[in-house]
């Protein structure tokens, strides 16, 4: 047996879910003599972990692979290339013929299986439409402050412009019990903050046996002795229970802080999205939320320039964000996707540059919805967690994920109180109290 230690880089694009995939990823090749290296010219194995939610995103993984295919055929590196992730679940085996120095693909689906592919000497197209049972390799996490801790993986929704369900799958909740020792595993290692990640994290538990919810495993995970916070992404709005605000409301750790996509503040828009609910329903679930939690922050995510959006539907995504209170948003301009619905309205896409316009216009409108809501936060007193320092300057977040910068002789890691000294935009100033 080869015990030669072998160096592996990745390179992960997207969403907190590819984030925590490469860490898995890491996990796994650790037991089979790799380490991780962060310089990719160092590397045995280059890995390029994709996201297909928009075409910019595939991109940058195509970018990523004609430079290491570079150092491959014309430097002679001895390299192996894989890539993984969204983008090769969604595509057909011609990436192969298109890179022909790539060496491996896998899906989202697949990645207990890489010892077994990594090891094949010829090219590998491996893809599956349904989960490999895990496998406690564990996670080799960044050391940070925060630890991601995937629940649930997939949608079964099908919102006519998302790709997820063709890249991630049908919804599948990991067991109750496995996410429980993990959290603790998490703690003991030192981290001040667990994310619960999803697609659609609410969903948890539906496809298991006994049926848990998100509520349970937050009450459970709650219970864990040491002072660190609990946060989940990403909610849909009609899947967020009584029972789910009731939990967050009675809780000790749980962060006051709901993110729930609106996508559209026009119903008609969202009947064309295949978005389970009515501008009226989403405010209905916003309304709900506040009456249990006074303090909670909500945040959404909204696209411009849907297919078929006209400017009046438009403008009724700008009234949504004071109407409901959102606090701040998340936004980007429509793209076609593979497989989806709305990529076949074609006669009805909105020019690029109208989607530009009405880009900008939300842009300004969420500036300054966050200018306003962050002066609202002036001379009130936070409890914060330091996620970085320079000097004696710490950033921090509140529990409902302000950024707060404040001086202080506390280290990463450790819990501060501060008042507010000021707000802009983006962030707080604060002073220790």
């Amino acid at each position: 047996m080869e015990n030669k230690i072998k160096k592996v880089y990745i390179e992960t694009l997207g969403c907190q879910m590819n984030k925590s995939d490469s860490e898995r990823i890491l996990a796994i090749l650790s037991h089979f003599n790799y380490e991780e290296t962060l310089e990719p010219k160092e590397a045995d194995l280059l890995i390029v972990n994709t996201c297909s939610i928009r075409q910019l995103s595939e991109e940058k993984a195509y970018s990523r692979l004609g430079v290491w295919g570079k150092w491959k055929t014309q430097e002679g590196k001895k390299i192996k290339i894989a890539l993984c992730g969204c983008l090769p679940q969604h595509t057909k085996e011609n990436l192969m013929a298109r890179f022909p120095y790539l060496d491996l693909a896998f899906g989202t689906q697949n990645i207990y299986e890489l010892p077994d592919l990594i090891n094949k000497e010829e090219r590998v197209w491996a893809i599956r439409n349904s989960y490999v049972p895990e496998k406690d390799y564990g996670y080799i996490r960044k050391k940070d402050v925060n630890a991601w801790l995937p629940i649930t993986e997939g949608c079964n929704n099908f919102c006519s412009y998302c790709i997820v369900p063709f890249t991630r799958g049908r919804e599948h909740s990991r067991p109750f019990d496995t996410i429980i020792k993990e959290a603790k595993e998490i703690v003991a290692e030192g981290f001040k903050e667990i994310t619960l990640l999803g697609q659609n994290v609410d969903s948890y538990g539906k496809d298991l046996e006994g049926k848990p919810t998100l509520a349970a495993l937050l009450r459970e995970i709650d219970k864990i002795e040491g002072k660190f916070r609990i946060r989940f992404v990403t909610s849909y709005p009609t899947d967020i229970t009584d029972e789910l605000i009731e939990t967050v409301a009675n809780s000790k750790k749980v962060s006051r802080y709901f993110h729930i996509p609106m996508q559209s503040g026009d119903t008609r828009v969202l009947k064309a999205m295949n978005r389970r609910y009515t501008r009226e329903e989403y405010g209905d679930i916003v309304r709900r939320i506040r009456e249990k939690i006074p303090e909670v922050i909500i945040t959404s995510d909204f696209i411009v320039g849907f297919p078929s959006e006209t400017e009046e539907e438009f403008e009724r995504t700008l009234t949504a964000i004071d109407e409901f209170g959102i606090n701040y948003s998340n936004i980007a301009s429509y793209s076609p996707r593979p497989h989806t619905k709305a990529a076949k309205m074609v006669d009805e896409f909105i020019p690029e540059e109208e989607k530009d316009r009405r880009f900008q216009i939300l842009n300004d409108k969420v500036k300054e919805t966050s200018l306003k809501n962050h002066k609202s936060c002036v001379d009130k007193v936070f409890e914060v967690l330091i996620d970085s320092k320079k000097g004696d300057e710490c950033k921090a977040r509140t529990t409902c994920n302000k950024i707060v910068y404040f001086k202080s002789d506390k280290e990463i890691g450790d819990f501060a109180n501060v008042k507010i000294t000021s707000a802009d935009t983006w962030h707080l100033k604060a002073e220790e109290v």
